[in-house]
């Protein structure tokens, strides 16, 4: 599976990941792919589907989803998957969540949506993680 996104020069290759040991969605293993929430529903199906990204790599660097926050409403995304065929997502909003926010991010059932979201707010070094996510909810183009 392969995600791209124009707007903001993302041809990323899409890594499968589950649940920590913590109960969290995994992340990708590397700064340049995503990673699709395999125990949820695939891009395309009814409901949401959910694809994470890195914003930076360990070493600073900028990651695939570094300038997440730069996509419009309107911006287009397409999901191609492990047979070929390729989807079309229309950026519908984005918000900005502290902890607690994965109900919202994984519960829409109304159609097929694909749901974005990368790191943001400050960084904190104890935990070793940012304190807030960004989040990208695009809809299906029929």
């Amino acid at each position: 599976m392969r995600l791209t996104i124009p707007a903001i020069n993302v041809n990323a290759a899409v890594q499968y990941v589950g649940v920590t040991p913590k109960g969290d969605m995994e992340v990708p293993n590397n700064a340049t792919d995503v990673g699709w929430f395999k125990l949820g529903l695939r891009p395309g199906e009814i409901g949401s589907a959910v694809i994470a990204g890195h914003f930076n790599g360990k070493n600073g660097e900028e990651a695939v989803f570094f300038n997440l926050y730069k996509l419009k409403v309107g911006d287009k995304l397409y999901v191609e998957d492990d047979k070929g065929t390729s989807t079309t997502f229309v950026v519908r909003e984005s918000r900005t969540y502290g902890l607690g926010y994965a109900e919202e991010v994984f519960s829409s059932n109304d159609n097929a949506h694909l749901n974005l979201i990368t790191c943001d707010g400050v960084w904190d070094g104890a935990k070793k993680s940012y304190d807030k996510r960004l989040v990208v909810f695009a809809d299906i183009v029929n």
